[in-house]
């Protein structure tokens, strides 16, 4: 190899590797937008909102959230798929948008894992699964016999497709049926819950359990593996009837496909100090939510692994894609 070729190598080396640095510290040069493809005032929106505000901190530009609100999270996560892969643009995902949309919708606009790199976990929360005070339940095994007895008598709601299959994924597992009651949010499933114009009610705890601590319908358990610590007095699933049931509801920080790694690398770092921060920590209390900081390869394996999940329980549920 003659001297100028090593040299003119030794030069490019020098060239791309001082764009690489540039490219690391120049970002962000503005305001970064966090998509919440969700209504404002939700859990996913709360999580949202208190990991931008921090993130802004860490990073040294404004982080402002985006709700685009809609049909189960798809138009948010698509504006977000199309948008600049230069970290400037952020999606808020959660177990709706990349986990349960591609088992529930036959042309779905967006892949999680094509259109999408993982950055980190952010949380998890439980849910709740409660009943109306008539309901001649007082235990979760109480329900699942009362269920079996009475087949298709007993309507439960859901404020979202994720929840619709987390249901299902129970009734698979216990042999139940009951009559499917869909909601546009949780407001108005608690509503008719209270009412009594649906008698079992799958949500998360930030919304459900207060009516339980207020004594307006009856906590039966939560949905993860261990108790919550939100709520002690609640029984797991696993605990009350002896079955594998472990669902969370859980948030995702994703960017656009082709975001240099750098950019990833330095947002992840970001976020895990985020994470770390008690006032995080305390905000997600407040939701009955844990921070689950992981790394982006981790992030990718947990999405894939909830999509097949999520695609296998639609499946035996004889749920189509529509």
């Amino acid at each position: 190899m003659t001297t100028w070729t090593r040299r003119g190598i030794a030069a490019l080396a020098l060239t791309l590797a001082s764009a690489g640095v540039f490219a690391q510290s120049a970002w962000p040069s503005r305001t970064i937008t966090l998509i919440a493809p969700f209504p404002a005032g939700g859990v996913t929106d709360i999580v949202a909102r208190t990991v931008a505000s921090r993130l802004a901190t860490e990073l040294g530009e404004s982080v402002v959230v985006e709700n685009r609100a809609g049909a189960s999270g798809v138009p948010g996560s698509v504006v977000a798929a199309r948008a600049a892969p230069d970290g400037h643009t952020l999606l808020l995902g959660n177990i709706s948008t990349l986990g349960t949309n591609p088992a529930l919708f036959a042309k779905l606009p967006y892949d999680p894992l094509r259109d999408f790199t993982p950055v980190s976990l952010l949380a998890i929360q439980p849910l709740v699964i409660a009943v109306h005070p008539s309901v001649p339940a007082n235990t979760l095994p109480e329900l699942v016999r009362l269920a079996k007895s009475r087949p298709g008598a007993l309507s439960f709601g859901t404020a979202g497709t994720s929840i619709q299959l987390a249901v299902e994924l129970f009734n698979t597992l216990n042999g139940t049926r009951m009559l499917h009651v869909p909601y546009k949010g949780s407001a108005p499933a608690i509503t008719d819950l209270i009412g009594g114009q649906i008698h079992v009610l799958f949500d998360p705890i930030s919304s459900l359990y207060p009516q339980v601590r207020a004594g307006k319908v009856r906590g039966l358990a939560v949905t993860t593996r261990q108790r919550a610590s939100g709520a002690p007095e609640l029984p797991s699933v696993q605990e009350a009837l002896a079955r594998d049931y472990d669902v969370s509801s859980w948030q995702a920080l994703v960017v656009p496909a082709g975001t240099p790694p750098a950019i990833v690398q330095r947002l992840h770092a970001a976020v895990v100090k985020v994470l770390q921060d008690p006032g995080t920590r305390e905000q997600f209390a407040k939701q009955g939510a844990t921070p689950v900081p992981s790394s982006p390869e981790e992030t990718g394996e947990f999405i894939r692994a909830e999509i097949a999940r999520w695609k296998e329980v639609a499946r035996e549920a004889g749920i189509k894609p529509e």
